[in-house]
C-alpha cells in the first residue's frame, strides 16, 4: 500500500465528511422557510374566512397577502396602523408562534415610524 497517498486521501475524506452536512443545511433551512410561509398562509386564509375585518384597511390586507404571495420575504414589512389592524397583527403573531415560528417571522412593522424614533 502506498502511504504517500494515504495522507491526502484522508484529508479529502475528512473535508468531504465535514462539507456534506454543511451543504445540506441550507436545503433544510429553505424547506423550513417554505413550510413556515405555507403554515402562515393557511392561518391567514382561516382568519380571512372568519375574522371581523371592520377597521382593517384594504391596503393592509393587500400588502399582507403580497407578503405571503412573495414567499414571506424577511425584509418586507406590513404596517398595522389602526387599532383593529394591530389586533389582527397580534392574532397572526400568536397563530404563527403556535406553529413553532419565532415572533420575528411575521411581517408587521412600520419602517417609517421606526426611522423617526429618537
Amino acid at each position: 500500500m502506498r502511504t504517500d497517498l494515504l495522507h491526502p486521501l484522508f484529508v479529502v475524506a475528512l473535508l468531504w465528511a465535514w462539507a456534506v452536512p454543511a451543504l445540506s443545511q441550507p436545503a433544510a433551512s429553505d424547506a423550513w422557510t417554505r413550510r413556515k410561509c405555507d403554515l402562515y398562509g393557511a392561518a391567514w386564509q382561516a382568519v380571512l374566512g372568519g375574522y371581523d375585518m371592520t377597521g382593517i384597511r384594504t391596503g393592509f390586507v393587500e400588502k399582507h397577502q403580497s407578503f405571503i404571495d412573495l414567499g414571506c420575504p424577511e425584509d418586507m414589512r406590513v404596517c398595522a396602523a389602526t387599532p383593529e389592524e394591530i389586533r389582527l397583527a397580534d392574532v397572526m403573531t400568536i397563530l404563527s408562534m403556535n406553529e413553532g415560528m419565532a415572533s420575528t417571522f411575521v411581517p408587521f412593522g412600520c419602517p417609517d415610524r421606526e426611522r423617526d424614533r429618537p
